[in-house]
């Protein structure tokens, strides 16, 4: 599997997200080397709370799949998943998640907490990376814009 062709896909739907004025966060999920899901972060577009690109991914597979269940699948998101898009990675039975930048301040992946080791009836495997530096680039050059 072509771990950074599918964090560059993720990073191209935060682009879109920070043209948009979203915070850029993009996500993707791959199921047998296909992209089966793409979301963005759509909080201030839709004034929606829980328009995070993990659950807009999230929902976009489930839909393509005809299941809730994203047995064999990889979530690749450019920004470390909140308790939010952790919970839903959980009910959604998503077999691995891969983030690129750290969230000291809402990341449950290591940063704050890290939700997949609580007691619950499902753990994805959970790397950091690829492309930690272009993640990190790509929202502190958002931050500095608004300034």
């Amino acid at each position: 599997m072509d771990h950074e062709y599918y964090m560059r896909q993720a990073l191209a739907l935060a682009q879109e997200a920070a043209d948009g004025g979203d915070v850029p966060v993009g996500c993707v999920i791959v199921r047998d080397g296909e992209i089966v899901g793409r979301g963005r972060n759509r909080r201030e577009a839709d004034s929606d709370a829980t328009a995070h690109a993990e659950v807009e991914a999230i929902r976009d597979a489930c839909a393509r799949l005809g299941s809730w269940r994203l047995h064999r699948c990889v979530l690749y998101v450019t920004l470390e998943p909140c308790p939010m898009c952790a919970g839903a990675i959980v009910n959604a039975r998503i077999e691995e998640v891969r983030y690129g930048a750290r969230d000291e301040k809402a990341g449950c992946c290591g940063s704050v907490l890290n939700l997949f080791e609580e007691r619950f009836n499902h753990h994805p495997r959970l790397y950091q990376g690829p492309l930690e530096e272009a993640c990190e680039e790509v929202l502190r050059e958002f931050f500095l814009n608004l300034r």
